[in-house]
Parts: structure tokens; sequence; C-alpha cells
């Protein structure tokens, strides 16, 4: 039901208190939207106490049988008091929506992301709350920190060689190196890069999918980078290491799954510095355009960086994407 109705037969107070509850509530629930197919925004009504489901770009709220029935009547509006509140809600909340398509300069919502975004890296402006703690997410990157620290003490090299991903020995062990090449790293700045997009980009996943689909999501992104970085180039005797195809699938699904998350990014020049923020999509535009101009100088034998893995590991990210958002 469209807010202006909720107002008209509800009541003011009551249509007020709703936009309050989905204003202040961003966590996204199972229900799509039947208009535009988002997902709607969950939260709890304190009065009457209802857990409903609303569309804020659409300005519709999800009522089950009888919810609705529960609310009390309040005092109804004029019908020409009511049509004028209800254009002027539907102009605030398209304000408010562009407003959220814009860019702006405002800093995130916590004070230490201005650390990462020092050195270059993106940051999530308005964190939301997650349903679980994020196990997997964790563990995986405690078993790449682990072994990548354990490689890089005892012989780096030797453990590139043996167990990164070659294309030219592809199937050594049996193929066991499309897996061990996702947790060694070439050193300290390769490795806190890949952690780093893991972790901001990986709990959201994960509390959307579960802990079964986000490592198959991750198990397919990286098995599908390997496979488009060996089809690019197969008689390479470069090992790849790294976790940025299976990462590039994560990243993909988020900026699908999650596209008006804003991303902020800090950008300096001597004593300047601005901070830009910018949707979750607008980013994937950014970094799919930079991934392809990689691909071209990595063919050309310019650059060392296997960016075919990462488009690899993002077309299964969209791939599973669109198998599992309307589940």
């Amino acid at each position: 039901m469209a807010i202006p109705q909720i107002r008209r037969v509800k009541g003011d107070r009551f249509a007020t208190k709703l936009l309050h509850e989905i204003n202040i509530n961003p966590h996204l629930g199972s229900r799509s939207c039947p208009f535009c197919l988002e997902p709607m925004r969950a939260f709890r009504c304190p009065e009457p106490r209802l857990h409903l489901d609303a569309c804020k770009p659409c300005s519709v709220v999800w009522f089950d049988p009888q919810e609705f029935e529960a609310v009390p009547e309040g005092a109804v509006e004029s019908p020409d008091a009511a049509r004028l509140r209800g254009m002027e809600t539907q102009a605030n909340w398209r304000l408010e929506q562009q407003k959220e398509r814009d860019l702006t300069d405002d800093g995130p919502d916590e004070t230490w992301k201005t650390i990462p975004a020092l050195f270059g890296f993106p940051v999530e402006s308005e964190t939301e709350a997650l349903s679980a703690y994020p196990w997997l997410t964790w563990s995986l990157a405690l078993l790449i920190v682990t072994l990548s620290v354990w490689a890089a003490f005892f012989d780096l090299k030797a453990a590139v060689q043996a167990f990164g991903f070659i294309p030219a020995k592809a199937w050594r062990y049996g193929g066991l190196t499309f897996l061990t090449s996702f947790v060694l790293h070439g050193g300290v700045w390769h490795l806190l890069g890949n952690l780093y997009f893991f972790l901001i980009f990986g709990d959201n996943v994960e509390d959307y999918v579960g802990r079964g689909r986000f490592l198959l999501l991750i198990l397919a992104a990286t098995l599908t980078g390997d496979i488009v970085h060996l089809l690019a180039d197969p008689a390479s005797t470069v090992p790849c290491i790294g976790a940025s195809g299976g990462i590039s699938g994560v990243i993909v699904f988020y900026a699908l799954q999650f596209p008006r998350a804003r991303l902020g990014f800090l950008f300096r020049a001597f004593l300047y510095f601005r901070w830009v923020q910018m949707p979750a999509w607008f980013a994937l535009v950014l970094w799919l355009g930079l991934q392809s101009l990689t691909v071209m100088t990595q063919l050309s034998g310019f650059s060392n960086v296997a960016a075919t893995a990462h488009l690899g590991g993002a077309a299964a990210g969209f791939g599973l994407w669109l198998a599992w958002r309307r589940t």
C-alpha cells in the first residue's frame, strides 16, 4: 500500500511514524518490491508491534493479511489536505532518492576509515548491521594470512613455483594449484590489499547468501578466474598467485546486490583532501573499466597483474548473482 493511501486511511500520525522507521532502518529483508523487484527494507513498527517491509524508492509498504486491520484508526484528513500531503511526501522521497544517487563529499560514519582511504582504498560510508557474525569470511582471511606468512617466512619463491598456478602446467598435482594459488601472495601490500577488499565486501555478501553459497561463490570465482587466465595465455610459465580472482566475484556480487550502497574515496593533492561518495554500481563500472585496460596491458606484456583472472572471477560473480537474486 502506498504511503499517501496509508495516510488517508489511518491518519497522518501513523504514516509519519512509518516514514521515520523506514528511514532509520536500512536493513534489507527477504521480500522484493512488486514494482521495481528490488529487496525491500525490513523494519519493526513499534505501535502497533508489526514486522513490515517497505520499498523506499516506490513509497510502498507491504502488509500481511490482518496486519493493516490491526492499525488503529487515526485522525483522517480532508481529501484535499491528504492529496497535498501525499504529493509533498512523494516529492521529498524523490529528492532524497536523487540525493542518494548524486556524488557527495561527506566523510564516512567512522573515523578509522580515513586510514585505509589515505592509501587509496574505498570505504563503506554507511555500515549496515549484519544479521550474523561472518565466520566464514574471517576464517578464510585467517587461512590466507597464515599460509601466505608461512610461505614468506620459509621460502616464498619456492612456494610460489611449487603451488602457484602456472598455465603451461595447469594440471600439476591433479589440478590442486587452482586452489593453492588462492592462499599465496607475493608481498605485504599484495596480501593486505586483497584482505581489505575481501573483508569489507565479503561480510555483507556472506550475510546475504549464507555460508554455503558464499563458499561456493569463492570457489566458482577462483576456478573461473584461473580458467580464463589459462585460456588467455596457455603457454605462460609465470606462476599466478593471490586471492583476487575469487575476491573479484565477491566484489561484483556485492555491487549488484547492493547497488545503492555508498562507497567513499579520499582524493588528495598535497594538503587538500576531499571525500567523494559514489554508489556501488558506479564504482563497479569504474572498476570493470580499469580491469579491461589492465587486460590489454597484460596481454601486451607490459603488466604482471593477472587481470584476466579478475574478469573471470567477476563473470562468475555475475552469473551466481543472476541465479540467486530471486531466492
